[in-house]
């Protein structure tokens, strides 16, 4: 074998040996576990549609995993550190992101629905929240949309859980919330039925994807295993127990 064939062979084996002990190792996953319901706590346990998805995916590849629970943005920060392997939290693939982590194949289509009390007659749309004091959570898409249609500095309350933000709705300390559609209408229709309404129309469509660090080896697994489910049944029987209904 010729000195050039030695050096590939090497450096293919080295590569196959960094690839399987990516794999190997056991994974840091982050997730925010006030998104219902996407993720949240039951008791002692985890649960949601985008735990379950993940546990599909790392039972579909044989890694071993720990959730790591934070507020949501500290899951982009710990991706960039190395502290967390991948995020999966509801995460809406947008460009400033995708500049400092990478995304798998999006699994989720969704969009922005405003909230507000059960007896405000009030506010319909957006351009009704000129002057309003309006709930968000921080570091997301949804307090973009308001900065982007005017509604900042005091207007503009931002919390690192989705629970602050209902309850001040709740207690008249905003006038609207303004988050993504499906945990929005998942709390109108469970803790918030009777308290709170949808309003308005769905404002920028996006989609949610799993954030991994910047070139890593598990990307292509994942893209595979998120398509396998969706082609073979499993995602759309995962979402209607999730969703109450078949994905569209």
């Amino acid at each position: 074998m010729n000195k050039f064939y030695k050096i590939l062979t090497i450096s293919l084996m080295l590569t196959v040996l960094m690839v399987s002990s990516v794999f190997a190792r056991q994974l840091v996953v982050g997730t925010d576990t006030s998104f219902m319901p996407f993720e949240f706590k039951k008791g002692d346990t985890y649960v949601g549609f985008d735990i379950e998805l993940w546990d599909m995916i790392a039972k579909d590849n044989g890694w071993d995993y720990k959730l790591q629970p934070m507020d949501f943005n500290g899951l982009i920060p710990g991706l960039q550190t190395g502290n967390l392997d991948v995020a999966i939290a509801g995460m809406t693939i947008k460009s400033e992101r995708e500049k400092v982590v990478d995304f798998a194949y999006p699994y989720y289509d969704a969009g922005l629905k405003m909230l507000v009390r059960a007896d405000n007659e009030d506010i319909k749309t957006v351009e009704d929240l000129k002057g309003k004091k309006v709930g968000s959570k921080l570091a997301t898409t949804s307090a973009d949309f308001l900065r982007r249609h005017g509604i900042k500095g005091d207007n503009l309350k931002l919390f690192p859980n989705t629970d602050g933000m209902y309850m001040e709705l709740i207690s008249g300390g905003v006038d609207a919330v303004l988050f993504d559609s499906p945990n929005v209408m998942y709390f109108a229709r469970t803790a918030g039925e009777g308290k709170v309404k949808t309003v308005g129309p769905l404002y920028e469509g996006q989609s949610y994807g799993i954030a991994l660090t910047q070139g890593s080896k598990l990307r292509e697994a994942v893209n595979i295993s998120i398509l396998k489910f969706m082609e073979n049944g499993q995602y759309a029987e995962l979402y209607k127990k999730w969703f109450g209904e078949a994905p569209q």
